[in-house]
């Protein structure tokens, strides 16, 4: 399993076909890109800066990633997030599973990123015409990660 955090760019292609390339058990890759859009809560963006605790931030990562290996039968998967200065339309995160299956790999590829956005320690601070302003939790995003607590893959 692939984790990286970083402020390089990334290749989705190439980092989906690396799950599957070379293991002929993988039936399904269900991938994630998520994007900074321009607009946030109604207010123009015009960019957005992300900040982490290295070491902690894999480490959260690599726990999220255990945690659905242990639900659903994931073969392969890659979590990539970004940190630093992005721009709209720059990809900030990409998480992808491969699986025997598409269900596992489907399940499995929403739950870590329902989980990564509520457990990793990512900061985001968005610049709008107002100024800074960092972002808060959205309560959205807690619900989307409730679903999953006592429920089993």
């Amino acid at each position: 399993m692939k984790i990286l955090v970083q402020s390089e760019a990334f290749d989705l292609a190439t980092e989906v076909a690396a799950l599957h390339r070379t293991n002929p058990r993988v039936g399904a890759v269900v991938a994630f890109l998520g994007l900074v859009r321009d607009i946030s809560a109604g207010r123009a963006v015009s960019s957005m800066s992300l900040e982490h605790y290295p070491g902690m931030t894999e480490k959260a990562l690599a726990a999220i990633v255990a945690e659905a290996s242990s639900r659903w039968r994931v073969l392969d998967g890659c979590v990539i997030h970004r940190v630093g200065p992005l721009l709209p339309t720059d990809p900030i995160v990409l998480v992808a599973v491969a699986c025997a299956h598409r269900g596992d790999a489907f399940a499995a590829c929403e739950f870590i990123m329902d989980y990564l956005k509520t457990r990793a320690p990512f900061w985001k601070k968005e610049t709008t015409p107002e100024g800074g302003k960092w972002v808060d939790a959205r309560e959205s995003d807690d619900m989307a990660a409730a679903r999953w607590v006592d429920k089993p893959g």
